[in-house]
């Protein structure tokens, strides 16, 4: 999960977007797709392999950002007669245009995840596939993996069907819209059923000890000559969305743990330190944490409207760090299996138009529903899969790290030698003169040296801004 969602405007332009563009080439962020690549596009954008089975009556919608074009999921909710939910998740087949060993699938192995930076995206797929005929469009025919989960009265899981089917959706909303719809009682069933599902899986969260983040997404906006953040707080509705697409991973990972061969994401509970350093956030932030409450039932109390809790909700994406794709072969599960956030068994599966190894556990969940082997471009690739995700990932959260340094010292630039409150949330062992500051107001993280004084580590300190230049200096404090 990345620590911050960052978005700048157009706006927004220089030395921000040249600092923007010149971390593009220092990492060496993947630019336009080759020729090769984009002609076999083309050819399957033209040519997919259609499934027989045509769930095209199903009437699905799309819950995404207004401009997103790359729609991986759609889905529509129903009641049972018998009582309890019918959930009909889409999920894009991207397997259906993408052909193993050729030159897109190594295009797609090279970068293994879509990039979000701050200027703008570098997808996985070629635009023709995840913004055209791959996309769950409204109005487009489009291969999918069609999961059928039941659900009884309480939002548990009862039972589940999956298939390859024909699906189309017919409206995209945005989180805005539909949450207006659902809180102006004008919802159809199908999305006002999402206000009761959702609720349901979130207090099966609690009982089984996970957490979601409700991350803020960071607007930077240019204003005579001058930068301010503008925090979207998650609406109720982007987190009843996200418990469809964990329902549906766990789901997953429960099919292939059964079938003895899958590949889950895993978590290892957080190491103390990092849960010390996050108390010292909270601190710096002026909220209370008393030791008998567990990190989940902070962050269910926080509002991601308070800008002192969007900034530690932020923060506190450092205990979800140390994440891992594990696959297993043979029946021999892995130990520990679980995601500690999820506190569930739970695989990635529901984004494979942005994320490669959805691809995969695709078919894996595919195969073990239908009780088959998993198809042999699948196996082969077990081995590698998590080297080339660590991969991806990391350029992601290197790329992620730096566009927020350089977002935070076009934000401070204009403020060099003003005074701030802050306090010391880490201090280096072998150098103590030298840490990290957490400011309040502006919610900024920052170097700080001390020039030969040790600093005071979870205490309070005022601070001076002494450098913030994008695309040349971080941002750097010292004791006022």
């Amino acid at each position: 999960m990345p620590r911050r969602h960052l978005h700048v405007t157009a706006a927004a332009d220089a030395p921000l977007s040249a600092a923007l563009r010149a971390l593009r080439t220092q990492l060496a962020v993947p630019d336009a797709f080759p020729p090769d690549v984009l002609a076999e596009a083309e050819a399957a954008a033209k040519a997919p392999r259609l499934p027989d089975y045509d769930a095209t009556d199903i009437p699905f919608f799309t819950i995404d950002p207004p401009t997103s074009k790359d729609l991986d999921q759609a889905m529509h909710l129903a009641r049972r007669p018998e009582g309890g939910y019918r959930v009909h998740y889409a999920i894009a087949d991207v397997a259906a245009f993408v052909t193993p060993g050729g030159a897109l699938d190594a295009e797609a192995h090279r970068r293994a995840t879509t990039l979000y930076l701050p200027d703008g995206k570098v997808p996985l797929h070629p635009a023709v596939l995840s913004e055209g005929a791959a996309s769950l469009l409204p109005g487009n025919t489009a291969p999918a993996l069609l999961w059928r989960i039941d659900l009884d009265a309480d939002g548990r899981q009862v039972a589940v069907d999956l298939r390859r089917a024909r699906v189309r959706s017919v409206a995209k909303l945005d989180y805005e819209g539909a949450q207006a719809q659902i809180d102006g009682g004008t919802a159809e069933e199908p999305l006002a059923l999402l206000a009761y599902i959702g609720p349901l899986r979130e207090q099966l969260e609690i009982e089984r000890g996970g957490v979601s983040l409700n991350v803020p997404e960071q607007e930077v906006v240019e204003t005579d000559g001058t930068y301010t953040l503008h925090y979207r707080a998650p609406l109720p509705v982007d987190g009843w969305n996200a418990q469809i697409s964990l329902l549906t991973g766990m789901v997953a990972a429960d099919l292939m743990i059964a079938a003895g061969t899958g590949i889950l994401r895993t978590l290892p509970p957080a190491p103390d330190g990092a849960v010390t350093r996050l108390r010292l956030s909270a601190k710096a932030l002026g909220i209370d944490w008393p030791h008998h409450v567990s990190y989940a039932e902070l962050i269910r109390s926080l509002d991601p409207n308070n800008s002192r809790h969007a900034a530690f909700l932020q923060e506190a994406t450092s205990l979800l760090r140390g994440s891992d794709y594990t696959p297993f072969t043979g029946g021999h599960i892995p130990s520990p299996a679980v995601h500690a956030a999820v506190a569930d068994e739970y695989t990635h599966c529901t984004a494979p138009l942005r994320r490669l190894i959805d691809r995969y556990t695709g078919e894996l969940s595919l195969a073990a529903s239908a009780g088959t082997a998993p198809p042999e471009w699948v196996l082969s690739a077990l081995d590698t899969l998590p080297q080339d995700m660590a991969k991806g990932t990391k350029l992601a959260n290197k790329a992620e790290r730096e566009s927020v340094d350089i977002v935070e010292a076009a934000l401070m630039s204009h403020r060099i030698g003003e005074t701030f409150d802050s306090i010391v949330i880490d201090v280096q062992e072998h150098e103590p003169d030298v840490g990290t500051v957490h400011l309040p107001d502006p919610a900024v993280v920052g170097r700080v040296e001390a020039d030969g004084a040790p600093l005071p580590l979870g205490d309070p300190l005022r601070v001076r801004l002494t450098k913030a230049d994008p695309g040349r200096d971080k941002v750097l404090f010292a004791p006022a």
